[in-house]
């Protein structure tokens, strides 16, 4: 009896699609999760908001352009695109910043070039990009670590907020926000001021704080707060590269040439650069590298093709963090390395099964 063999090689099939985007979902639960404990409820509305976004434009551009809607709704992709966003917002930002972001992120930078595989920018940094551009303010106004105020808003206060943008008695928006460690480095550094006298302004304890009417910006290793999200998406990549969802090359090489560039400035002069340790666990990077960076749609195919391409995101980084007019360049440094990949995957092309490196 005849059987119908494939011709060699025989290998397992891939992982699903459905399975690593939701695998990838699950590995951002400790840094949200630090999030909202550092930042509040904000972070979960701005994420509800996003995925119902997200999922409602697929489904209706799959829709006008005639393709099937439940296998790509089901897939994990939208869905993961729009935590990515919702991760970037000000916790406390407008509802409709989250819509349009979205929905920019999901039409435009993914669907307009084919949907899920052709599409060559990150749509998650495309939107955020198009957001800090257009509504500079909106994107700037962040809040404190809520830990740290007596002015933090509880679920119902924050919902009522981001959508009817009303406060409690007695609170003013101008009460809850605050500048991001990096913005405010940046800011007092263009001031003249040095990285200890900054730190011993704006980095005091939290008993200090309350008697000095200030509110710490600084942490041990890097922004209050922010060090702690950064450690919660250190672990869930970490777990993602045992999990071999995602290759350790990309993050490593970002997060290693960002650190090596901070460091040779750092020693170079230590009152004008910041740490190593400060640029890694604040802002985005460490969300950057595992969760970003690791797009298998925008990033580079092999593995050495992967370590030029994580380090010249981590180089791009810093130059724009110091010297640029961003404070957080994660977002800008991806996009620009998404441009490079085609160049990457020229010359440093992945080995053709079944021959020698050479």
């Amino acid at each position: 009896m005849p059987f119908n063999t494939p011709t060699s090689p025989h290998q397992l099939a891939p992982t699903s699609i459905t399975r690593v985007m939701m695998l990838v979902i699950l590995a951002l639960i400790p840094g949200i999760t630090a999030y909202v404990w550092f930042f509040g409820w904000g972070v979960v509305v701005n994420i509800s908001i996003a995925l119902i976004t997200a999922l409602s434009c697929e489904a209706l551009i799959l829709k006008l352009r005639q393709r099937p809607i439940l296998p790509s709704l089901s897939d994990g992709s939208a869905a993961l695109t729009a935590i990515l966003i919702a991760l970037t917002l000000p916790p406390l930002s407008p509802w409709w910043i989250t819509v349009i972001g979205v929905a920019f992120a999901i039409i435009i930078a993914k669907q307009l070039y084919g949907g899920l595989g052709f599409n060559p920018f990150n749509p998650a940094m495309v939107g955020y990009v198009m957001l800090l551009i257009s509504f500079p303010r909106e994107m700037t106004s962040w809040i404190p670590p809520t830990a740290l105020t007596d002015n933090s808003l509880d679920f119902l206060e924050t919902v009522m907020f981001i959508l009817f943008h009303t406060l409690p008695d007695g609170i003013t928006f101008d009460a809850l926000t605050e500048a991001t460690p990096l913005d405010s480095l940046k800011t007092h550094l263009a001031l003249g001021n040095t990285v200890d006298e900054i730190r011993e302004q704006l980095g005091v304890d939290e008993a200090a704080s309350r008697i000095l009417s200030v509110i710490p910006i600084f942490g041990t290793i890097g922004g209050k707060g922010w060090e702690w999200v950064g450690g919660g998406f250190l672990l869930g990549g970490l777990w993602l590269i045992y999990q071999k969802v995602i290759s350790w090359h990309i993050p490593v090489a970002m997060l290693g040439s960002l650190f090596a560039i901070s460091a040779l400035f750092y020693f170079i002069d230590p009152a004008h650069y910041a740490t190593p340790m400060f640029h890694l666990f604040s802002g985005a990077a460490m969300l950057g590298a595992f969760f970003i960076a690791t797009d298998p749609v925008t990033a580079a195919a092999s593995n050495r093709g992967k370590i030029i391409y994580g380090c010249g995101i981590g180089i791009f980084t810093y130059v724009i963090r110091t010297w640029g007019g961003y404070p957080d360049a994660v977002a800008f440094a991806v996009l620009l390395l998404n441009m490079c990949t085609p160049l990457i995957d020229h010359y440093f092309k992945s080995s053709v099964f079944g021959h020698k490196k050479g």
